[in-house]
């Protein structure tokens, strides 16, 4: 009856897993989660990197988690270890296999640290689940939250060349970095050399701690202009992107991103490029009141 209650349990878990993604996405997005998800399945002591489950997705490494993450509601690594330990309950029930074999069956480098997650998730050591937790739930997947709706387009955009500051930490906290290189580009006189402001962001925010962030600061430099010594060149390639003007503060610019990976790029038939998104602000808090800043957010495509 328990083995019943956990198989059960892990065939309803996939099951709900097509049902939630079936109605967001395309077919061919669709198939890349469930390959991804049934790789986890398959695997569980296998190497789970990003970089891994992105070319199991067949997707640039700088936009699979994103995907992820806004379509499924949790990141890869919570998937992960979802499935992880939820396998490792089943087979805790079914079988005999001492608690460090099904730890390593499960991807844990030792008895603690499976001891530890499994605690955290199940409210008991595994030892314990044996004896007294068939009636324990698995985890499930998150349903979807309502993004909003918002207006894409998708564009040709021109090569830019940036004079820009590399950022390390909160998204949020970038305007420090443009408040410098602007300071650089007024103390020389350069601003008939640039146009407009543009942020770089390479790290994702969903997956990466927020000290940790890369990004750059940068001002788009004309046909022709230098880059100011102690600023770095930061070069966008020309080629399809996909832009959503977000209107409103700065720090609800996530919504903007969550539209545009959960509900636009499944169902627009097209793939992301391997670049990492831009941000290109077409007013600024110097002269425009929060709620009206203007706030491209560009991501590449693939031709």
């Amino acid at each position: 009856m328990q083995l019943r209650k956990i198989c059960l349990a892990g065939l309803w878990q996939l099951s709900m897993a097509k049902r939630i993604w079936v109605w967001a996405v395309s077919a061919g997005y669709e198939k890349r989660m469930l390959r991804v998800l049934e790789y986890i399945h398959a695997n569980p002591a296998a190497d789970m990197s990003l970089d891994t489950l992105a070319d199991i997705a067949a997707m640039s490494r700088f936009h699979w988690h994103r995907v992820f993450h806004a379509m499924t509601g949790e990141t890869c690594a919570q998937a992960v270890r979802r499935i992880r330990l939820n396998q490792a309950a089943s087979w805790l029930l079914r079988t005999d296999w001492p608690v460090a074999d099904i730890a390593a069956r499960v991807g844990y480098p030792s008895p603690q640290s499976f001891g530890r997650a499994f605690r955290a998730s199940y409210g008991m050591s595994p030892s314990q689940f044996r004896i007294f937790g068939a009636e324990q739930a698995p985890q499930v997947l998150k349903r979807q939250e309502d993004h909003g709706m918002y207006e894409v387009t998708v564009e040709t955009t021109p090569a830019r060349r940036l004079a820009a500051l590399p950022h390390r930490g909160p998204y949020i906290e970038i305007g420090t970095a443009f408040e410098r290189a602007g300071a650089i580009i007024g103390a020389r006189n350069l601003w008939g050399k640039v146009r407009g402001m543009v942020g770089v962001y390479l790290s994702d925010p969903s997956r990466i701690p927020p000290a940790e962030l890369q990004s750059f600061a940068g001002y788009e430099l004309v046909e022709g202009a230098a880059v100011p010594e102690d600023l770095e060149p930061v070069d966008i390639p020309d080629g399809p992107i996909a832009r959503l003007r977000f209107r409103g503060p700065y720090a609800g610019l996530h919504r903007g991103y969550d539209y545009l990976y959960c509900n636009w790029l499944p169902n627009s038939g097209r793939d992301p490029g391997d670049a990492p998104a831009f941000e290109v602000y077409v007013n600024t808090p110097g002269d425009t009141a929060p709620a009206d800043l203007l706030t491209d957010i560009c991501l590449p495509l693939k031709p």
